[in-house]
């Protein structure tokens, strides 16, 4: 088990064992080959879409980001975000793999990601190609590092994506916000925003079927997307929260901001429902 991150208690055998309307195996099938010419068309240009310049760069991950869910057979319904630019720390509920993409789909950024996934097939190079920072959650000593790293990217005002949780859950349920890496936004005096990632089925009804939980393969976990009919992912970009200042004097004292940051993104994360999305970006 990891010394950093917590471990989820969502299992795929308690947690993905609901009833989903399905397709039929020809349409998997389609939509699977889709997912992968998509995939690597991806991996092919990535080099020369990070040389382009923001702008176009963004509209083009957008736009491939739309196109990849749309292959799985996945709606896409997103809130638009905040017009605000520069290094914004956004933090999201995590509940599968496809929240980078879906997330990208409204704001690209660059995005941290444990050292697993650099070693997924083709989706491993694709994130590594794409400036993702890779964290070693069994090393804790990697984790100023990487904070340092997150930190000197939103100076440099590129946005950047985590997870705080931790780790996957179901859905049903969610983990508390650990506010490590919510230290780079202070040091860096970046804006968080909060997202709030949500799988349902056309009909409305939250499902756990795209959950990329527990010791769930990642081929298994595609296989069940690509068989879902009507699978709709929501994605909300609420109001940004202003960085608090740097505090100096006792280490209980220093840490403190990010603490009062954690709380207040899970704060608005869990309760996406009483709150209307938008707003502007702090100063």
């Amino acid at each position: 088990m990891s010394v950093w991150l917590p471990t989820a208690p969502c299992t795929p055998e308690t947690c993905l064992t609901e009833a989903a309307p399905v397709v039929a195996l020809p349409r998997r099938i389609l939509r699977l080959a889709a997912f992968l010419v998509v995939l690597v068309t991806g991996l092919a240009l990535t080099p020369s879409v990070r040389a382009l310049p923001g702008g176009p760069r963004d509209a083009l991950v957008r736009f491939w980001a739309r196109t990849l869910l749309g292959a799985l057979g996945i709606t896409v319904r997103i809130a638009p975000p905040p017009a605000c630019g520069g290094g914004v720390l956004v933090v999201a509920n995590h509940v599968s793999w496809l929240d980078i993409p879906l997330i990208a789909a409204g704001r690209p950024g660059r995005s941290l990601a444990k050292t697993e996934v650099r070693h997924w097939p083709v989706l491993g190079p694709l994130v590594a190609w794409g400036g993702t920072v890779f964290l070693d959650r069994d090393r804790l000593r990697t984790l100023p590092g990487t904070v340092a790293a997150v930190t000197e990217l939103l100076r440099a005002g590129r946005p950047v994506v985590v997870f705080p949780e931790g780790s996957t859950w179901c859905g049903r349920e969610s983990g508390r916000f650990r506010p490590a890496l919510f230290e780079a936004a202070v040091q860096a005096g970046a804006p968080v925003q909060p997202v709030t990632v949500r799988y349902r089925l056309a009909d409305g009804r939250a499902t756990s079927t795209p959950a990329f939980v527990g010791e769930d393969g990642l081929l298994a976990s595609i296989a069940r997307v690509v068989s879902v009919r009507g699978l709709v992912a929501e994605v909300t970009f609420l109001p940004a929260i202003p960085a608090p200042a740097v505090r100096t004097g006792q280490p209980a004292d220093r840490w403190q901001p990010r603490r009062e940051l954690a709380r207040a993104a899970q704060a608005a994360v869990e309760a996406t429902g009483r709150r209307v999305p938008g707003g502007d970006c702090p100063l």
